[in-house]
């Protein structure tokens, strides 16, 4: 079994990734702090997206662009981080200002 990361630590060392790197970021839902899933509302130069966690055939995290491969107006991003929270109140939401996400993460965006 692979050991893992508390989601609270992994959490804090995303927002001090961001604020050294002066890229603005907010918690926007606050989930299970031992296990709780992420999502990442990243708010692009040129519309929204939504990454959720996910594992490859491989076992490697990957990101994927849960609102799909075009970035999307913000209700669309907040509908379906509505109908995650919906699902399980324990997810963990984040906004990001940037274009670059794929800097930040710890995984490739799929």
């Amino acid at each position: 079994m692979e050991a893992r990361l508390k989601t609270g630590i992994w959490i804090k060392a995303l927002i001090r990734r961001c604020d050294l790197a002066a890229i603005p970021i907010a918690v926007l839902a606050r989930g299970d702090g031992d296990a709780g899933a992420v999502l990442l509302k990243v708010n692009g130069n040129d519309g929204f997206f939504v990454l959720t966690q996910a594992r490859a055939q491989n076992g490697e995290l990957v990101w994927m662009r849960a609102t799909g491969p075009l970035p999307v107006p913000e209700t669309d991003a907040n509908a379906y981080i509505g109908r995650q929270r919906r699902r399980d109140p324990d997810i963990w939401v984040l906004e990001i200002e940037t274009a670059a996400a794929e800097k930040l993460i710890d995984g490739p965006i799929v």
